[in-house]
């Protein structure tokens, strides 16, 4: 690979893009959801209906996000571990990954700086906080448990996917372990999985509790789910760092062409 950055600016810009995206409806989700504010938190106050039901905002959106063009040709990482790890299996160059990570990190905060300008008060309402990711009851030691596990099956379920005739389910399966983790994991960290995430909501709530666990589990579990898939199969099995190939345009990463099967 001979990393172009002249022509791979635009995929910098959707990498920030794609997390913003996905801030700006999380915040706008939250707000409907959990604001008391909001008719439908009034309607359903039950918090694992609430958490259900954000889950499925949240997993619908990394869905679209995943197989929209901007997802295809981007990869639709929009994660700093995603990338950082992709970079440890050699599937993308070191100033792709630096740029990636760093546009990724500004897609976070600017997101929730858009939300913040929309929804005003309602995001920083008590029930809401512009969703920061802090540990629940359990305290530091289970939720650094709780986002090991989460994002060492998520990376790994993407590994076996991507590499197998499941490519194209990628995406959804990506989004039903979000909603999945919303429900269930939530209560332990606040489900981040993602530093950039993290520090979106950080930066304006003004609330850093225990950072270094959002900066630490998540890579350390998608490197232990790499380096797993690494000795289970060789990296001649892993074929690119997209979460979803578009079959009718070339790929600038791994080079595949559209008459191809695979990369």
């Amino acid at each position: 690979m001979n990393v172009d950055l002249r022509r791979h600016w635009p995929e910098y810009l959707m990498e920030a893009a794609e997390l913003a995206i996905f801030m700006f409806v999380a915040c706008g989700a939250a707000v409907l959801i959990f604001d008391p504010e909001s008719r439908v938190a009034q309607l359903i106050p039950n918090p694992v209906v609430q958490r259900l039901l954000m889950g499925l905002a949240m997993g619908g959106t990394a869905i679209a996000i995943i197989y929209s063009p901007w997802g295809k040709r981007s990869g639709a990482h929009f994660n700093p571990t995603v990338t950082l790890t992709y970079y440890r299996l050699g599937k993308i160059d070191a100033w792709d990954a630096v740029l990636y990570v760093v546009f990724q990190f500004a897609g976070g905060i600017a997101g929730v700086g858009a939300a913040g300008a929309v929804f005003g008060n309602s995001l920083a309402s008590p029930e809401v906080d512009y969703i920061v990711t802090v540990p629940g009851s359990g305290g530091t030691v289970v939720a650094f448990a709780g986002e090991f596990t989460i994002s060492f099956l998520l990376f790994a379920a993407v590994l076996y996917t991507t590499n197998s005739r499941l490519a194209g389910f990628t995406g959804w399966i990506v989004g039903a372990l979000v909603a999945l983790y919303v429900l269930v994991e939530a209560p332990l960290s606040g489900m981040s999985m993602n530093p950039a995430r993290t520090t979106g909501s950080a930066c304006f709530a003004d609330v850093w509790t225990d950072w270094w666990i959002y900066f630490t589990a998540p890579p350390l579990a998608m490197l232990a789910a790499a380096e797993l898939y690494l000795r289970i199969h060789g990296s001649h099995r892993v074929r690119c760092c997209k979460l979803h190939h578009d079959a009718h345009d070339r790929c600038t990463f791994c080079g595949y062409q559209a008459t191809q099967t695979y990369c």
